[in-house]
């Protein structure tokens, strides 16, 4: 159950993993319409007011912040690196776009382009970290480093070997 649950997705049949790809992105999309507004524009706190304030709350942006990375560092370990990205930052990207631009402002003061550039490529670097830090601790990377670093030592070939498949990791974690 584990090795199903856990496992590469290039090893199970194609079935199984666009599954697993459209759940993950899915996931993304609810997390994002749980946690946050639909209408993220600032508006006065109270009428008359010069002062404006958010709809977004911090638990909101805090419980988006921990799903998605939950989620990329999931599939960051089961997947290539380039689909997390798509899958999980992805939704909230699309949602945050359509939420932007079906409130209509004035021109002079649409600054929502910015913001969603920003919190777009915000939300994609923090995928792509947590991806890349959960490649880095695949099981099956931890089952190889354990046997070749417990037989191997700093001995002239066990110290090649462990460099070979070193290089070999860093090739598949790029």
């Amino acid at each position: 159950m584990t090795e199903k649950l856990l496992g590469p997705l290039r090893t199970r049949p194609w079935p199984e993993r666009w599954l697993t790809r459209v759940l993950g992105a899915a996931l993304s999309g609810a997390a994002y319409l749980l946690c946050l507004p639909w209408d993220l524009r600032n508006r006065p706190g109270t009428t008359g007011s010069v002062t404006e304030t958010t709809s977004v709350t911090v638990l909101g942006a805090v419980l988006l912040s921990v799903a998605l990375l939950f989620l990329a560092a999931y599939l960051g370990c089961r997947d290539a690196l380039a689909w997390p990205l798509l899958l999980v930052a992805g939704p909230p990207a699309a949602l945050m776009y359509i939420s932007f631009h079906s409130h209509p402002e004035p021109p002079d003061a649409a600054a929502w382009p910015l913001t969603w550039a920003f919190f777009t490529l915000v939300v994609a670097a923090g995928v792509l970290i947590a991806t890349a830090v959960a490649r880095r601790y695949r099981a099956a990377d931890w089952a190889k480093s354990s046997g070749s670093g417990g037989s191997g030592g700093s001995g002239g070939s066990g110290g090649s070997g462990d460099s070979s498949d070193e290089a070999l990791s860093l090739a598949r974690w790029w």
